[in-house]
């Protein structure tokens, strides 16, 4: 299914895969995947459009209605997920020579990315060992069987900024519950997903069960509207997000939403710095900041805010930025040219507002071709600023100085989002006080990370739902009670 340009380090495709088969797409219409390295056209794919949805939506209905995937117990299903998950292993190289050209992710970040999404499927296979999909309940003058059962065709939907492993994160689970899915990846990371399509197919799954259709917005949205979709899971902005929401209103539509961060990572005074850097530094930069639940807020005492920040900046101006195919390169280039665009401009806000810019602030010396941005300290940052306030998607911190710990809470808590966080205390038991007020989906103590195989998502405009082990199977189920 895949060819080799003479340009491109990557394949291309000319296939999309519907129904369990890699079928012509209803137009000739292509995607240009551009490297962020040196912006260069590296592959192509096809881009599906809404005779494609149709397609796809129609072989999802005839899977989920008329096939033997939703009839499988779960046990069976998850035989299928275990061998995705054998064949997703198998593809990780190549996934991640993707991923590094087609988004910029330097190798490290790529590869654990696409181990993440190992850890996702092999969750997804054991589930059914963890969850009662059917239990006896009885009442004052009855009893009956409570039964959960599949909501129907899924629509899956899917940023850029980790492909594979987010879609993993929503397909697994969606599987795991019987339900089929329709597949829309973005349109600037698509070549790694067509892998995951290549693992899924090897996998042998029932004809209809998974279609994946790399599409841009409107063609997402003719997706999220369509009357044959049960269930929209939709990773993106919180923009976006409002979107979808209003769209399947009309419908009651099934909605779980992972939208957008500006997480917090509280320091208290008593706390060596010594045991913060090594967690704190990278949390605010991996994927060159393109991460949802990146730390981009460090909040300090006041007394200690010079202190942090030279230390934050001494370890910043230590980090390798280029070519993310060279050895020993930490930071990469933005994933695309309109988002080095919108990360300089928030910079340039940045600077208005009266922030004080400690280190960084421009593209580096030497990375003009591409989409490269310095690592970006703001310091004397402010709750009413827009940089503190707005989710910049690159890799520019926060340093905001507070003056009593109830301060840090509030400021940590003052923004409309709420998706991971940190505390760095002396002990543990004194950093957990201040986390259970903090009102976020995920929160690190004395460390931080996003734990992909236990519950993830946001509070407040963060998003809906939680994906991740059975609370995110649980999204994709419906409950009946059937009274005897």
């Amino acid at each position: 299914m895949t060819t080799l340009s003479e340009s491109s380090v990557i394949p291309s495709y000319d296939k999309l895969f519907i129904g369990g088969a890699w079928v012509e797409p209803a137009t000739d219409r292509v995607i240009e995947v551009v490297s962020p390295i040196n912006g260069k056209v590296i592959a192509t794919v096809p881009d599906a459009t809404e005779a494609d949805i149709d397609r796809a939506v129609a072989a999802a209905r005839e899977a989920f209605d008329h096939g033997p995937w939703p009839r499988l117990s779960p046990a069976e299903r998850a035989t299928y997920l275990a061998r995705i998950g054998e064949e997703v292993v198998k593809r990780i190289p190549a996934m991640s020579e993707a991923f590094t050209n087609e988004i910029g992710a330097p190798a490290v970040v790529s590869a654990a990315f696409h181990d993440n999404a190992r850890k996702m499927w092999e969750d997804a296979a054991t589930m059914h060992e963890r969850f009662v999909f059917e239990e006896e309940r009885s009442w004052e003058d009855g009893h009956g069987t409570l039964v959960r059962e599949p909501i129907g065709v899924a629509a899956v939907i899917i940023p850029w900024n980790g492909p594979v492993a987010t879609g993993s994160l929503k397909i697994g689970p969606a599987l795991a519950a019987g339900c089929t899915v329709a597949f829309k990846p973005a349109p600037e990371g698509p070549v790694s997903v067509m892998m995951l399509a290549e693992a899924i197919e090897a996998a042998g799954l029932p004809a209809g069960v998974v279609n994946v259709l790399p599409a841009g917005r409107e063609v997402g949205q003719y997706l999220v509207e369509h009357p044959g979709v049960d269930k929209v899971s939709f990773t993106g902005s919180t923009v976006a997000g409002r979107k979808i929401m209003a769209a399947v209103a009309d419908r009651i539509g099934r909605v779980s939403l992972e939208l957008g961060g500006k997480s917090a990572a509280i320091l208290t005074e008593d706390v060596p710095l010594e045991n913060v850097l090594p967690t704190l530094v990278f949390a605010g930069l991996g994927n060159s900041g393109q991460v949802c639940a990146a730390l981009t807020r460090v909040l300090v005492p006041r007394s200690r805010q010079e202190e942090v920040v030279g230390a934050m900046v001494a370890a910043y101006q230590g980090l390798k930025v280029g070519d993310p195919r060279e050895e020993g390169v930490m930071l990469g280039p933005l994933a695309a040219e309109r988002q080095q665009q919108r990360v300089l401009e928030y910079i340039g806000i940045g600077k208005q507002e009266g922030a004080r810019l400690a280190t960084g602030g421009g593209v580096p010396a030497g990375l003009e071709e591409g989409y490269y941005v310095e690592p970006t300290i703001f310091a004397d940052v402010t709750r009413d600023m827009r940089i503190a306030r707005e989710e910049i998607f690159g890799p520019v911190i926060c340093v905001m100085p507070y003056d009593t710990i109830e301060e840090a809470i509030d400021i940590a808590n003052s923004t409309e989002y709420g998706l991971s966080g940190a505390v760095y205390a002396a002990d543990d038991a004194a950093a957990e006080k201040i986390a259970r007020q903090i009102r976020t989906g995920q929160i690190g103590i004395n460390t931080w990370g996003m734990c992909v195989t236990q519950p993830f998502g946001g509070y407040k405009q963060s998003g809906l739902g939680r994906e991740g082990n059975v609370e995110g199977m649980a999204a994709f189920l419906e409950t009946k009670l059937m009274m005897k």
